[in-house]
């Protein structure tokens, strides 16, 4: 792919420049972004149903951007899948996809590595390498989707990486994915995750979209949170609850708040109450997740489900609406960015 385009980088009016530009009719473009955007073609030989004279002009310039799917895990339910798919460049980046009685969700990353820091991810304990592009983030969904043989119906981009870090080709991906010439994909059906980048959240509310954002915010006070999730020595609690009230009330839209159980950590009573206190009177929801392991940060889930329970009921007696994520992956490499690191330093062993 070095020196020419990847065409599922591009939105429609530029992949329809592009064909232009080669002489090409309207409708061959149409073509073309249907190979592209939806049935995720692997290869310019797949689109058959174009001539070969254009095939070749057009693999002169550009690629479709398809992804290798390097490893795979199965968990043990068959419910979730963890894809490793490799770039371009060599470096590889984590997806999964959750089976759900209401169709298929794929988590997918943003950026390989994080620079954010947060004391209970994985994603970032080999650094920040670089962003994704829009076509490598929508890739993840078109090669999961194409691997399963079934529609994806849910999109959550909480991956490796933050989102708003990579703002422009988090947006871009968004728009093509939700498109009618993409896979269509409802805007409601889209979570955007943030560790809290307060400018990004109110650059996002002007957006206009129906997406749902979701908070990670792991602690309800400044002291605790400047150590699980640093970018909040930068942008702390006031700051951002400010930016996340401002959002519901001119996008309309809940904000859904990621809480980590960490035992020992954020999991008691009192934490629960400063919390239930934080977020009173805003349009928003919890999502209560007991933690995925992650050994070299010696982070622990509560090892009684009770604890979680009595979390969930303390927030729900002060009025805030909360649910508990139910268990997923554990055993296949469950946190973000687990089997990344893991075949990584197998690659560096070989």
């Amino acid at each position: 792919m070095a020196g020419r385009i990847n065409m599922i980088d591009l939105t429609q009016s530029e992949l329809v420049r592009l064909i232009q530009g080669l002489g090409a009719e309207n409708y061959r473009a149409k073509q073309v972004i249907e190979w592209v955007f939806q049935k995720g073609a692997s290869s310019l030989e797949e689109m058959t149903n174009l001539p070969k004279d254009l095939r070749k002009r057009l693999a002169a310039v550009a690629g479709t951007g398809y992804l290798e799917i390097g490893a795979k895990q199965v968990s043990r339910g068959g419910d979730t899948i963890k894809y490793l798919f490799g770039l371009d460049d060599g470096q590889a980046v984590e997806s999964v996809l959750i089976k759900h009685n209401y169709g298929n969700s794929v988590c997918v990353s943003t950026q390989v590595g994080c620079r954010m820091g947060c004391r209970l991810c994985a994603s970032g304990l080999e650094g920040f390498v670089r962003n994704l592009t829009p076509g490598e983030i929508y890739g993840q969904v078109l090669g999961i989707q194409k691997d399963n043989g079934e529609r994806i119906s849910h999109v959550v981009i909480m991956g490796s990486g933050e989102p708003l870090d990579n703002y422009r080709a988090t947006l871009t991906f968004i728009k093509n994915v939700t498109a009618p010439y993409g896979l269509n994909i409802g805007q409601r059906h889209v979570t955007v995750s943030t560790c809290g980048l307060v400018p990004r959240i109110r650059e996002l509310a002007g957006e206009k979209l129906a997406i749902t954002l979701a908070v990670s915010l792991h602690a309800p006070y400044d002291s605790l949170r400047d150590i699980l999730v640093p970018v909040n020595k930068k942008y702390p609690l006031r700051e951002l609850m400010a930016a996340c009230r401002d959002y519901a009330v001119e996008t309309g839209r809940r904000v859904t708040f990621e809480y980590a159980l960490l035992s020992g950590v954020n999991d008691s009573r009192e934490h629960a109450a400063k919390l239930g206190r934080l977020l009173s009177g805003m349009l928003c929801h919890v999502n209560l997740i007991p933690a995925n392991p992650v050994p070299e940060l010696d982070v622990k889930p509560p090892p009684d489900k009770r604890r979680v329970e009595q979390f969930k009921a303390a927030l729900e007696a002060m009025g805030i609406t909360a649910t508990i994520r139910r268990g997923l992956g554990a055993d296949i490499d469950a946190a973000c960015g687990q089997l990344r690191r893991r075949i990584m330093k197998d690659a560096c062993k070989d």
